[in-house]
């Protein structure tokens, strides 16, 4: 088998996020593909429950620094690390003052959707791939887990049209159960627009919402993991009908991570040689 290498965008981890079946998924399946021969990194977003000196984070200077411009104003963005020593694993976390270190949760005590959220997702998906590309570390497979990190994709194409540091990039979508009832700014199509969406791209994302947000994600990736016996119906028919492979939850979890490491070859193919 290729080993390869597979970069890791997820919504949570473990020990840095409180423990979910979602932040479960986001600790173990990188760990079982390194100690299976892959190369692997690890993002996820800093958000401010996050605690710094718990964690022992610092920030990564030679990542740091770099401008984003979201929403026609320029966000700093900022690289921190930490690791978790049982699974030598680093993780590198996606960081911005005024997205993250000085606001709450992606949802207030309500449970609504922050006004926000658009942005700070579009934030964190793009300073994720400009992170990445920084690395000079060019990821066989990208495995994004969350509906916070579902623009990877739009962000993988649009980089790739002015630069084809991903070129050959594929990436597999995991689908959870983190559906939330609320609609996104109606100002997002404009923000994707002034980040370089086509039309095409702007009709997948027209009304945004979680279904219709999930269901791009979908669209542009090359697989698709049900991680769990929730997800909602519509998008695992919605992956079938695209002829997405579609990698169905196993709750053996020693299985199921081997099938997910399996699907990495059958997405990606002959590439993961070079």
């Amino acid at each position: 088998m290729a080993k390869g290498r597979i970069l890791y965008v997820n919504q949570e981890i473990t020990p840095f996020t409180e423990e979910t079946a979602n932040a479960r998924f986001g600790r173990y399946v990188p760990q079982y593909a390194q100690e299976h021969g892959r190369e692997i990194r690890v993002f996820m977003p800093r958000f401010n429950s996050i605690s710094e000196r718990k964690n022992q984070l610092h920030e990564v200077i030679r990542l740091s620094g770099m401008n984003l411009i979201v929403n026609n104003c320029d966000h700093q963005l900022i690289i921190k690390v930490g690791s978790i020593s049982s699974a030598r694993m680093q993780t590198y976390f996606i960081d911005n003052e005024e997205y993250f270190t000085k606001n709450g949760d992606l949802f207030d005590s309500n449970g609504k959707l922050c006004p926000d959220a658009d942005e700070r997702l579009l934030f964190f998906c793009r300073g994720t791939l400009e992170a990445v590309r920084k690395l000079a570390w060019r990821p066989h497979v990208v495995h994004f887990s969350g509906w916070f990190s579902a623009m990877i994709p739009f962000y993988l194409r649009r980089i790739n049209k002015d630069n084809a540091f991903f070129n050959g990039t594929k990436c597999i979508v995991t689908l959870t159960n983190d559906f939330f009832p609320d609609k996104f700014s109606d100002q997002t199509e404009r923000k994707l627009k002034n980040d370089g969406a086509t039309a095409k791209d702007l009709r997948m994302y027209e009304n945004l919402d979680y279904m219709t947000l999930m269901k791009a994600a979908i669209a542009f990736s090359q697989g698709v993991v049900v991680a769990s016996n929730d997800v909602q119906p519509e998008l695992i028919a919605y992956a079938k009908e695209m002829k997405r492979p579609v990698l169905d939850f196993e709750p053996n979890e020693a299985i199921f991570y081997e099938k997910i490491n399996e699907l990495y070859d059958t997405v990606a193919g002959s590439s993961m040689n070079s």
